[in-house]
This record gives structure tokens, sequence and C-alpha cells, in this order.
């Protein structure tokens, strides 16, 4: 991530100052901060922290490398630092500490300054602001501010206790700079844990100090005695005590190295762009209108004291249904007593597996039906195999046009479910079995123990289920069928073909037959054109069979509503302009 992540405090004698600041480097280090190893002091100590491994070396300079490193540098001059050293984190001459990501080749620099005059710049403002104008109620907690001139920053102020600090305790923040607002923003809740660990260390350690010291001598009871002590003589010196005494850490600086280049790399490695090209897919649509419908249910519900729904009309949300067990299926021992390792091989897992079970004729009716926006009924005692086989017919439908009540103990009229899971107790009405609107698949109890010797050796758990596909109007062997159909079938046949491009080919079929449906709506519904000119378009979006019309029918009704209402207003808007004129 490119940011700088720096350590401010406030100084009771200079006002704001940065202490310590970590930035990434993807060029060759600045001048001063990687030369002239001392022997004994280049060791690297490999540090692995959230799984990002970082070689990190602390450098160090001779004495004339160091001052004339201290003359170029933008920082402070001497006179504006304490002479106990806090507003200072590094001694003079201090290189600092270098971090390698050998991963990317950057490296993490930590410093008390950045040794660019304009980054030193943009980190003074934001440390300034961050301790004076920029603090959140209490002057203690998270706040965003900034400009694309200087940066956005992140800023956590915090107190860390010291005895001898005028109220004490003294003012401190941490500060996150960098020139992408939306990015920063986005990694607030990161930003905020972390940080808000890195603060909660810091604070226990200097508690524990202050606990101590307060114990060895009170420093209340001292100054209620000399109270009329002017305040700066009272001080003695002892408002620049340094951090590294607050928090009696010797290693505080590397620590804090090692935390604020995790911090810098880890939010870097989380948030990834994606580019997204061409219009949201209709399933992406329906699927944002449901769960907005369902958001709105909630809160609706929430607080209101309406009469419950009977349990006969269970609820169907975005596609499906939100039941539960009867009290009679509830102590079947599909229900509860089944094994549950045992239960999920009995599901069907894709197309092509469903088609191996059920043969291919049976398949070809099924999913004819299932394709013509018909009744599907499926009847057994296994809750988890019914789910399972609407969770794979559904992939050849668009999210709007699937409605499913995954099992209940009473027959659902159509126009409520297109998928419907029945115990098998449930009696269904004579001119359903009859009709030509619906097909039934009951599952028995198989009476050969080889049923499907052609399944591989996984499959042979369905071999207990013997699966009878019935319909009023069976689809013969020799109809050709919707065209989308006849492809479906040719994918699953092809053994080339893997399970996870089937699913590829459904979604590019789906989204080639919805774009027909999106043409032959606006020309019929939107347009009110004539029916020989209907004939005409069907003919040329190769739909102009009897089955390829009513698919486009039933699929006309899986539109999501914000594409009609995008079609409505830009038909009305050339006809207002036009009456204007």
């Amino acid at each position: 991530m490119n940011a700088i992540v720096a350590l401010c405090h406030f100084c009771e004698l200079h006002g704001p100052r940065t202490l310590f600041c970590t930035e990434v480097l993807h060029s060759p280090l600045p001048q001063g901060a990687g030369s002239g190893d001392i022997s004994g002091q280049n060791e690297q100590a490999e540090e692995e922290e959230g799984g990002i491994q970082m070689s990190s070396r602390i450098r160090s300079h001779s004495p004339a490398e160091g001052a004339s490193a201290d003359s170029s540098s933008p920082g402070p001059k001497k006179s504006d630092m304490c002479e106990a050293s806090g507003c200072r984190s590094l001694a003079g001459g201090h290189p600092g500490f270098v971090s390698h990501d050998k991963e990317t080749s950057i490296k993490y620099v930590s410093h008390q300054h950045p040794n660019h005059p304009q980054l030193f710049s943009i980190v003074r403002q934001a440390c300034v602001r961050s301790l004076s104008c920029e603090v959140c109620p209490g002057r203690e907690g998270p706040i965003f501010f900034g400009d694309e001139q200087h940066g956005f920053v992140f800023s956590h102020t915090f107190f860390i206790k010291d005895s001898l600090a005028r109220g004490f305790q003294r003012w401190y923040s941490i500060i996150t700079i960098m020139m992408d607002r939306i990015y920063l923003i986005n990694s607030w809740p990161f930003l905020l844990g972390k940080i808000r660990g890195i603060i909660d260390e810091l604070q226990g350690k200097a508690l524990k100090v202050f606990e101590a010291e307060q114990y060895g001598c009170p420093q209340r009871a001292q100054r209620m005695n000399t109270a009329f002590t002017p305040f700066l003589h009272q001080r003695n010196g002892n408002a620049a005590r340094s951090l590294t005494s607050l928090t009696n850490d010797e290693n505080l600086w590397a620590c804090l190295h090692t935390s604020f280049a995790w911090l810098l790399k880890a939010c870097g490695s989380r948030l990834t762009e994606k580019l997204l090209e061409g219009a949201p897919t209709e399933d992406t649509l329906v699927q944002m209108e449901k769960l907005a419908d369902l958001k709105e249910e909630s809160e609706g519900w929430d607080g209101s004291e309406e009469e419950e729904k009977p349990s006969s009309q269970p609820d169907v949300v975005e596609g499906q249904e939100l039941s539960k067990c009867s009290p009679e299926t509830s102590l079947m021992p599909d229900c509860n007593s089944w094994n549950v390792a045992h239960r999920r091989l009995s599901v069907f897992r894709s197309l092509r597996h469903m088609r191996q079970v059920l043969g291919a004729s049976a398949f070809r009716m099924l999913a004819w039906h299932v394709l013509m926006g018909n009744q599907v009924i499926w009847k057994a005692r296994d809750m988890d195999l019914v789910q399972s086989a609407f969770d794979v017919l559904r992939t050849m439908l668009p999210v709007g046009c699937v409605r499913i009540i995954p099992y209940s103990d009473q027959y659902e009229e159509a126009y409520r479910c297109n998928f419907l899971g029945l115990s098998p107790h449930v009696q269904i009405p004579s001119h359903i079995l009859s009709s030509e609107f619906a097909v039934l698949v009951e599952v028995r109890s198989a009476t050969r123990s080889s049923l499907y010797p052609t399944l591989l050796e996984d499959e042979q758990s369905l071999n207990k289920y013997e699966f009878v596909v019935t319909s009023g109007s069976p689809v013969a062997a020799d109809r050709v069928g919707p065209t989308i159909l006849n492809k479906i079938e040719a994918a699953l046949t092809n053994q080339n073909l893997s399970v996870d491009v089937v699913d590829q080919c459904l979604v590019c079929l789906k989204e080639e037959w919805m774009n027909k449906v999106k043409v032959l709506f606006k020309f019929t519904k939107v347009d009110s054109r004539p029916k020989e000119d209907t004939q005409k378009l069907l003919s040329i979006l190769g739909a102009a069979e009897e089955d390829n019309v009513k698919l486009l029918k039933f699929w006309m009704t899986g539109l999501s509503k914000t594409y009609k209402s995008h079609l409505m207003s830009t038909v009305r808007s050339p006809t207002s302009s036009e009456s204007r004129n």
C-alpha cells in the first residue's frame, strides 16, 4: 500500500511532533538509509507475522555520516528538540530500520521523519492537524480528514500514562496518510482494528510503569503540597520523557517498525481491484432486488405485531422458501436420526450427475418441463435429496424464474412455486397428475441392489433409490424441443468438458436467451408491434419453434424490475421530446 504510517506526539514545550514513521519504497533506498553497516549489527532476523515474511535489518552509520545526514535532513532543528528525548525517537546518527519484502522486492523504511522534503511537509501537516484541530469528541479515537493536495489521513489519537506529566498523561496519535481517498475509507475497519491493537499494547506497558511509579512515589500528594509553586518550576524538565521511558521498552521502535511495516503490507494485500466488463447480468439485478425486498420485509416485521402467517402457507423468498419440518416430519428418521455424513452422499452434485442417475429420456422430460416453466414436483422422504435436486435444476433457469418450496406437508398451487418438494404421504390432486403443465418425480426404494451399474463408485449411494418420472404430457424422444435444451444435453454428454466448464456454458446460454427475451419484451410489450412483425422477429432470433416461443414467454417473467423501468423510461423520453417540438 502506498502510504505512510506515523506516530505523533504533542510536546508540552514544542507542540505536535512526529516521533516515528514508516514508508514504502519501490526504488533504491534514500541517501543515508542504506550505507555503512557496522560489523556485528548486520545480522538479518527473519520475522513472520500474519503469514507475511520479511527480513529486517537495523543499520547504523559512522558519526560523520550521521552528522551529514542530520544536516541535510528536512526535520526540525536540534533547538526544537527536548533535551530528554521527548521529541525524538532515534538517536542522532541512527539511520533507522529497513525491512525487505521478498515477495514483491519492496522495502519498508522507518525513521523519525521522511527524507523527501515534500513527504516531510505532508507528514508534518497531518501530525499538526491530528493533534490540534482534527480530533474526535473526548480527544481519543479515530477520525478521517484530508484533501487532494496534502493527502488523506486516518488518525487515531490516544493518551499514554505518565506520572510526571500534567494531568498524568500525554497525548499521542497514529496516523496513516495516502492520496487514495476511496482506498483509505474502505480500509477503515481494518486499520481501526490493527491500530487499536498497537495502541492497547502501548497503553498497557505505560500503565504498568505508571502504577509502579505511583506506588513508589505518589505524585498527586506531592503536587498538592507544592500547589503554589510555579508550574514550570514543578516540571523541572520532566515534560520531555521519551516513550521508551514511559513504556520501559528499549526495543519499542524496532517493534513499532515491525508493526507498521506489517500494517502497510497487509492493508495493501487485503483489497484488490477487479475489472467488471459490461452491464450486470439479469441474474445479478434480480438477486439485488430480492435482497432489498427481503431487507424491507425483515425491517417491517421487526417491532410489528401482525398475525403470524399460517404454517400451511410457507413463504417463498429469493427463489427459496423458509420452511420448517412439521411436527410429524420432524419425528421421522429422515430429519433427525440419519448420520449427517451418510446423508450428504445421497444428493445430486450436478446436472451431469442427475442425468446419469435418472437416465437420458427421463432427464430430458424433466429438463423440458423445467425450461417451459411447468411445475416440478418431487416426492421423497429425504429432504436433502430433494433440496439438492432443486439446487441442480434451478441452474437451467434465470434467477427471476425460480420459486422454490423445498419441502411441504401439503400440495401448493403452481402459481406459488414451480419447484415443490413433498413428503411421500401427501396426496396430489388428480387434475395435477394428468396435467401437461406438471411433472412428478417419485423417489422410491430400489428393488435391486445395483439399479444403476454405470455409475462410478462414489455415486453408488443413490442405488438405494428408484426415480420414476411421470407427466400428463410426456416428451417424445423424437421431439425437437427448445434449442437451449439440445445445447445443454450436448454439453452434458461431452465428457471432455468438466463440470465447471459445463456450468460456464449454462451461464452463457442463459445470457444468450435472456438477450432474446429482452428484445421480444421491447418488441411486444413496449412497442406493441403486430403479430406478423413478431413472427418475423422470432425467425430472426432463431426462436420461431413452438417450444422456443413458450420458453421466451416464460423467461420474460424473470426480467428484473430495474430493466423494465429503465426500458420504459428510455422509450417514453423520445415521445415527450417530439411532443414539445
